[in-house]
């Protein structure tokens, strides 16, 4: 039989828990109100993660709660930079406005309480960090490479700290809109759409990096992977409750099969699915990949309600990012 070589074919994902990590990684995950928390390190060059999932950031109280998870993981990164009350920080907001999916950044920084104009004329009180903030757009519109307009600004303001903020790509559909990734690698913009920038981070900027990213976009395989991985559950869902009378009287679109864990056996998945049926998911993935990529029909994807998300998701990241610098913030603007 002839064999492919599915190698080649890459998946599309920024977020650290979806890598298939080796043994130089080590995680721990606490659950705080339905809000899971994962923290991975990489034990060789001490580089951290924080990952935040969570269901819904539209439910007011829901919103409240993952900020104040926010809060507390992102002033662990900044605390471990030693900050001085009047140590510059420039808050960056990367993604071009004008397509909603990467406007996450733009949207964030109008959020962000901006202090370094005050600091200048010394009409600032105790309690607020001496910050800047600055959206450099794309270099497709501006034609300036954005690491470099974000080197002059650092130059500039002097910044001690650099932080980022930019729309990510996963590979589940399940991240989408409800992860937020915080790390002290830098950040590669664009990467997670193929369009690789040069790369923010301390070696190439000279200064401390945290980047805060959330997925808003997956490609058509992520989709066709995981529509058919959740037809192999909903087959095992009435498998299981064929005989369960009590389902007959739900309507099938009401039937949530998706905390069903059972597995189908190897025997019976062919016989519903084919060969197909017996691939492992990554195998799957890189098939579709392989199908969809040569026809320019890898598509990035998405939600219709994305427009109202991102407003949310810009307004809990930036709050976060003042509660989180401003320790006067934290006390009068609750």
């Amino acid at each position: 039989m002839h064999s492919i070589d599915l190698s080649k074919y890459s998946i599309r994902t920024d977020l650290i828990i979806e890598y298939n990590k080796n043994n130089n990684y080590q995680t721990t995950k606490e659950v705080i109100e339905n809000i899971t928390v994962e923290k991975t390190t990489n034990k060789t060059n001490k580089e951290h993660y924080t990952t935040i999932s969570f269901d819904d950031v539209t439910d007011k109280d829901n919103f409240q709660k993952v900020e104040q998870v926010f809060i507390t993981n992102l002033k662990t990164f900044i605390n471990n930079n030693k900050l001085k009350e009047t140590d510059s920080v420039l808050i960056i907001g990367l993604g071009n406005e004008k397509s909603t999916p990467d406007s996450l950044g733009p949207k964030t920084i109008k959020q962000v309480l901006v202090t370094n104009y005050l600091f200048e004329i010394g009409d600032v009180e105790e309690g607020y960090q001496k910050t800047s903030c600055f959206s450099p757009s794309v270099t497709s519109i501006t034609g300036i490479e954005t690491s470099r307009a974000i080197k002059s600004l650092i130059s500039t303001t002097e910044a001690k700290l650099l932080i980022v903020i930019d729309a990510l790509a996963a590979s589940s559909i399940n991240r989408l809109n409800k992860t937020i990734q915080i790390t002290d690698t830098g950040i590669h913009p664009g990467s997670g759409v193929g369009n690789n920038r040069k790369e923010l981070t301390k070696n190439t900027l000279g200064i401390p990096v945290i980047a805060i990213g959330v997925p808003t976009v997956v490609d058509a395989t992520t989709i066709v992977t995981d529509t058919f991985k959740y037809i192999v559950k909903h087959f095992s869902y009435k498998l299981n409750n064929i005989n369960n009378h009590k389902l007959k009287l739900i309507p099938y679109d009401k039937q949530d099969y998706s905390n069903d864990h059972s597995v189908l056996n190897d025997n019976i998945k062919k016989d519903l699915l084919g060969e197909l049926g017996n691939l492992n998911e990554t195998d799957f993935k890189q098939l579709i990949n392989e199908v969809l990529s040569p026809i320019n029909y890898n598509l990035m994807v998405t939600p219709t309600e994305i427009d109202f998300i991102i407003e949310k998701l810009g307004l809990l990241i930036g709050n976060g990012i003042n509660k989180s610098l401003h320790k006067k913030f934290n006390s009068t603007n609750n």
